[in-house]
């Protein structure tokens, strides 16, 4: 079995989605800090040719709280967003259907960040036919004061896991060889460049995953799901 760990991250670029493809148990990073800045509650788009935020308004709170601590704000207008995106792709060749997953994604009645989000990548998910396991760290029983790969090595054992993948911005965190000693093969996965018409503009690339779908369709995007490397 093959299983790979992410954060929560809101609607987020093609190679987030991959990496669930290329596994059969996905992992939500939900009990680790929040981080401000980061792309945990929002994302790119884009805007009269150009790549602009998208974000999810959170309730003022400590900044130590881990994700699975924090809510969405009282005063988060949810119409405010769907209009956002919507005037800025109105003319996209696939909006009808891509703006229905979209309001579907946004009107979660949930307000627990990780829920929230958890439930976006899934509908997201099962628009793409992705049929992989995705399940919230929070909920496996492993010992979840050990930190960094000794964590990462728990939640693999938990599974039985032989393969872990990870994107390949953590190549410099993990030891291939310490996988190893516990019998466990790590790689890590490399998207490939992906490029598709935008309006004539000049591309730009690697935006939120909403994009990709308003200018291609549902099988295209799964032809993308492929398009990467594991090293």
């Amino acid at each position: 079995m093959k299983l790979a760990i992410m954060q929560p991250y809101f609607l987020p670029y093609i190679g987030y989605f991959q990496l669930i493809k290329a596994v059969g148990i996905f992992v939500v990073y939900d009990n680790v800090q929040y981080e401000k800045q980061s792309w945990i509650n929002r994302n790119r788009y884009l805007l009269d040719g150009k790549d602009a935020l998208f974000s999810l308004m959170l309730k003022k709170d400590s900044t130590y709280l881990n994700i699975n601590d924090r809510y969405l704000s009282d005063v988060f207008d949810k119409n405010k967003l769907l209009n956002q995106l919507s005037n800025a792709y109105q003319k996209a060749p696939y909006f009808e259907n891509t703006m229905g997953l979209f309001k579907e994604v946004v009107n979660c009645e949930k307000i627990n960040l990780a829920e929230y989000i958890h439930y976006s990548i899934i509908s997201i998910c099962t628009h793409l036919g992705i049929t992989t396991k995705i399940v919230r760290s929070s909920k496996i029983n492993v010992d979840h004061s050990l930190k960094s790969q000794n964590r990462v090595i728990a939640i693999c054992q938990a599974y039985d896991t032989k393969t872990y993948i990870n994107a390949i911005g953590g190549v410099n965190l993990y030891s291939k060889e310490t996988f190893a000693d516990k019998g466990i093969e790590l790689k890590f996965i490399k998207s490939k460049a992906i490029e598709y018409k935008q309006f004539g503009n000049e591309f730009v690339p690697w935006l939120s995953i909403i994009d990709v779908l308003m200018f291609n369709s549902v099988e295209k995007v799964r032809l993308f799901l492929q398009e990467y490397e594991l090293l």
